[in-house]
Order: C-alpha cells, then sequence, then structure tokens
C-alpha cells in the first residue's frame, strides 16, 4: 500500500503518492539518547587521589590513642604499606597500575565496542568498574596491608574504564552531526572534570574516618548507573526506531490475541521490513535507498590498521599524547605544587588545584565552538597549545585564581576537543564511504595514544622533580609544542583551505 497526498489529486479521480517519505522520526528534531556521559567513570577514578593523604600522614602532630600497641611513634597512624619512607614509590606504583592498564586495553577496547551492541558494553563495563572500585575499599575493612591488592585492583579497574570513553563517544557521535559537533561535545565533555570534583567531594566526605567508604560509595553509584544505562540507553535513532517497531508488533499482537482468542496465524511478522512496509514510509522513487539501509547496518567494522590509515588520525593521536601528558601531569602533581610554594593545607592545595578543571570546563567549550564556527579543528588546537605554552612557568603567579583558570583552559581545551568532536569527526570520515562502524575504534585508538601520555607525565614528574619544579616546567613546555609540531601538516591544510586553494575538511 502506498500512502497519498489529497493535496495532488490525479485526472481520473485518484490521489497522487506522496512526493515526500513520511517518516516516523522526522530528521529535523532530536531526540534525547539518555546518553550516560563518562561522568561515573571519573567519579569513581578519583578517590585513590585523595585518600592517599590518609595513608600516610604526619603522625607526630597528631593524639595518639592511650590503647594502641606499639612503639614506633612516627607511623603509628600510617596504613601499612605506606608507613615507610619509600611511599611515594608506592602512591606511584598505584597510580601507574591503572594508568598503564588503561592505556593498553583503550587499544582494544574500540574494537570490541565496534562488535558489540554498546548498550552491554556500558553496563558490563560499568558494573565491573563499582565491583573493582568497591574492592579497593574493602582493603580497610579486611585490613589488608599488601601493595600487590591494590595495584592489581587498580589496574583491573583500569582495564574495565576503557569500555567508557569509545563506547559514550560513539554514542554522542550517533545523534549529533558535524555542523555544531564541536560545541555539543565540548558542553558534553565538561563532565569529565564534574565527576572529578564530585568524586573528590564525595571520597573527602569519609577519608578521615572511614576511607573505605570513599571507595564503596562511588562504586555504588557507577553499577547503579550501569543498571540504568541497560534499561534506558538509546545508542542511536534507528535503535529508538527499532524499539519503536518492536513495541508495536507486541502490542499488535497482543490485541490479535485479545479479539481472537488466539494469535495470528501468520508466520511473518506484521511489521516486517518489507517492500510493502518500505512503500508506507517512502514514495516510490526512494525505495532503493530505504532498502540498503540494512545493507549499511551490517557493514564490517573497520580494522585496526584501517582505523590509522584514515587521514588525520595518527596526527590527532600523537598530539593527544602529549597534550594528555600536560593535563595529566597537572592533574596528579599540581596539589602538591601549590602546597609547597603557596604553602597551603593539603585540603586548601586540594581545593584550590579544582580550578584547574573548572577552567577545563570553559576551554572545551570554548574550543569546540571556536572549531565549529572556522571548521579548523587542529588550527583551534594548535593555537591553543600555543597560548598555553607560555603560562606553564614555574613561579608563584600560577597559582593564583584566574591563571589556574586560564592555564586549565588552554591545557584542557585541545585535550577535550581531540577526545570529542575529532574523534568522532574521524570516525565518520568521508574516506570511510559510508562505513559507520569505525567510530569506536577511531576513539579508542586516539584516547589510547593519549592514555600512553597520561602514564608517562606523572611517571616524568616523579622522576625530574627532585632535580627541581622547572625542570618539570620545561618538560611541559617542551610536549606543549611537540604537540603543535604534529598539527602543523593539518593546520597548512586548513589554512589553504580558508584561502580558496583546495576544499576544507574538518579532519
Amino acid at each position: 500500500m502506498v500512502l497519498c497526498s489529497p493535496q495532488n489529486p490525479l485526472q481520473d479521480g485518484s490521489l497522487k503518492p506522496a512526493s515526500r517519505p513520511l517518516s516516523p522520526l522526522p530528521p529535523s528534531r532530536t531526540y534525547d539518547a539518555n546518553i550516560p556521559g563518562d561522568f561515573y567513570y571519573h567519579l569513581s577514578r578519583k578517590p585513590i587521589s585523595i585518600i592517599k593523604s590518609q595513608l600516610h600522614r604526619n603522625c607526630s602532630t597528631l593524639i595518639r590513642p592511650p590503647n594502641l600497641n606499639g612503639t614506633d611513634n612516627e607511623t603509628w597512624c600510617d596504613w601499612v604499606p605506606f608507613d615507610q619512607d619509600n611511599y611515594k614509590t608506592l602512591f606511584g606504583a598505584v597510580d601507574n597500575s591503572f594508568l598503564v592498564a588503561y592505556a593498553i586495553g583503550m587499544f582494544f577496547s574500540g574494537i570490541f565496542g565496534e562488535r558489540v551492541p554498546l548498550r552491554y558494553y556500558l553496563t558490563i563495563g560499568m558494573l565491573l568498574s563499582g565491583l573493582f572500585t568497591c574492592l579497593l575499599g574493602l582493603g580497610f575493612y579486611l585490613n589488608i596491608h599488601s601493595i600487590w591488592y591494590y595495584a592489581f585492583f587498580q589496574a583491573m579497574n583500569g582495564l574495565v574504564q576503557t569500555t567508557g570513553w569509545p563506547a559514550v563517544v560513539a554514542c554522542v557521535g550517533n545523534w549529533f552531526g558535524k555542523g555544531k559537533r564541536g560545541f555539543i561535545m565540548g558542553v558534553w565533555n565538561s563532565h569529565t572534570s564534574v565527576g572529578n570534583i564530585l568524586g573528590s567531594l564525595i571520597a573527602g566526605v569519609f577519608v578521615s574516618s572511614d576511607w573505605g567508604m570513599s571507595f564503596i560509595v562511588p562504586g555504588i553509584i557507577i553499577a547503579s548507573t550501569g543498571v540504568l544505562c541497560f534499561f534506558f540507553l538509546v545508542e542511536s535513532e534507528s535503535d529508538l526506531l527499532a524499539r519503536i517497531l518492536k513495541a508495536s508488533q507486541t502490542l499488535v499482537r497482543t490485541m490479535l490475541i485479545v479479539v481472537y482468542g488466539q494469535e495470528d496465524n501468520e508466520k511473518e511478522p506484521l511489521l516486517q521490513n518489507s517492500s510493502s512496509n518500505e512503500e508506507i514510509f517512502s514514495s516510490p522513487g526512494q525505495s532503493n535507498s530505504i532498502s540498503s539501509e540494512p545493507a549499511e547496518e551490517h557493514t564490517k567494522a573497520i580494522s585496526f590498521c584501517g582505523a590509522l590509515r584514515i587521514p588525520g588520525v595518527m596526527e590527532f593521536s600523537l598530539c593527544l599524547l602529549f597534550a594528555k601528558l600536560v593535563s595529566y601531569t597537572f592533574l596528579y602533581w599540581l596539589p602538591l605544587y601549590i602546597a609547597n610554594v603557596a604553602h597551603f593545607d593539603p585540603k586548601e592545595a586540594g581545593d584550590m588545584s579544582t580550578l584547574f578543571d573548572v577552567g577545563g570546563i570553559v576551554g572545551g567549550i570554548v574550543a569546540g565552538l571556536v572549531s565549529d564556527q572556522t571548521g579548523g579543528r587542529a588550527s583551534t588546537c594548535c593555537v591553543m597549545l600555543i597560548l598555553a605554552a607560555p603560562m606553564v612557568t614555574p613561579g608563584p603567579f600560577i597559582v593564583s585564581l584566574r591563571m589556574l583558570l586560564v592555564c586549565g583552559a588552554l591545557v584542557n581545551g585541545p585535550y577535550a576537543l581531540i577526545t570529542t568532536a575529532v574523534s568522532a569527526d574521524l570516525g565518520t570520515h568521508e574516506s570511510l564511504r559510508g562505513n559507520s562502524r569505525a567510530l569506536s575504534t577511531v576513539t579508542a585508538i586516539i584516547d589510547g595514544t593519549g592514555s600512553i601520555g597520561a602514564a608517562l607525565g606523572p611517571l616524568l614528574a616523579g622522576l625530574i622533580s627532585p632535580t627541581g619544579w622547572n625542570n618539570v616546567f620545561f618538560m611541559l613546555i617542551t610536549a606543549d609544542i611537540l604537540a603543535c609540531l604534529l598539527l602543523s601538516r593539518l593546520v597548512y591544510k586548513e589554512v589553504r583551505g580558508w584561502c580558496g586553494h583546495s576544499p576544507r575538511h574538518r579532519g
């Protein structure tokens, strides 16, 4: 049956077929995808940095309980094995067990993400992340003092948390086109900084009295969100349409049973994807395009090497390595630097360091908005990295409120843009010829390469800091410059496009 338009009668009195397809999902309307951001992943990975001050403390400033046995007055309040002089090395081992596992797992995560429904993938990842986070907290109640216990579950947590970023970027990319993708994803990406801030606040509530709950509460939160994700996440508009059709089938079949007392004898589904049903939502001239949709839906997922050959993937991946090196060095070492330079106590230094995350929220939004207006993703990143280099200099001025905000915006802006809008652009690049199953793999490659920098940055800072903070900042400036140089080819291409020498392409 063909739907007809009453406004176009033919000469014989019949009705002319509608010239426009009647779609149950108008393309001009954007539907809520109920996308769970990486917010909960960041919230659950933050407690480890908060409880460090509780695991190793200055016991001489505390009142020793009278019923406490032992003669060591210097470390009686510390948590074994972090009560020795090598506690910084042990903390570094715990941190790097997460970061290294995350970096390695990210390269494989995208491959699985392209082949497993994202709803199931995120659900499993969130449930396992909640489990491993809670197991870290159980170390307090079970009185576990083995460094291998904490390093192992941190590594396992790092592996399962790789399910988050490629999947959520793929979900967002499925719902928004390139036109305003930078701005939309810039706003959306602010959840990472908000997750860091909220994770710090939740962990801080319990850290002094019961630090095990600093892990267990975030673990329960992310696991509960995984359950909500399973029931309510809609991956794309096609997924929403499939659910509507399935619900319609169930409703019609139920009505038949109620009316006739038995299920319809037809073996074929009432709303199957047949040629007659295609005519309901399209005109005859568009039947070929609709019939090709199932073939596109089942396109073979792109390989790892195939994703690397997409123009721009290598450049942005290596650029993110150095950008993330700078960002994560600030994330792990900024509170200590503020405490040493400005002579703040640990709580004040931690609170002040959150301004860097606040600046990152603004920087991500600005970077996305500017890149949307100019069409130059690489140029936007390069300009912000150039401006960030003089800001990343040692001295008391960097601990001022304004400088922390500005530095956070310039450092985290390119990082946020590359991991969101750029990844989505490259995952839907024109060279893929319509293959929509590359977004998760491309995102994993880019963020996985960046995660190598995230692991190297804090490690190098720990090795260099004994020689002076100036050398640490010189390392960060060098990383910024290298990140800019890696984008030089893409920037040149974008500038030529603006000058009219060649067509301008994003990504």
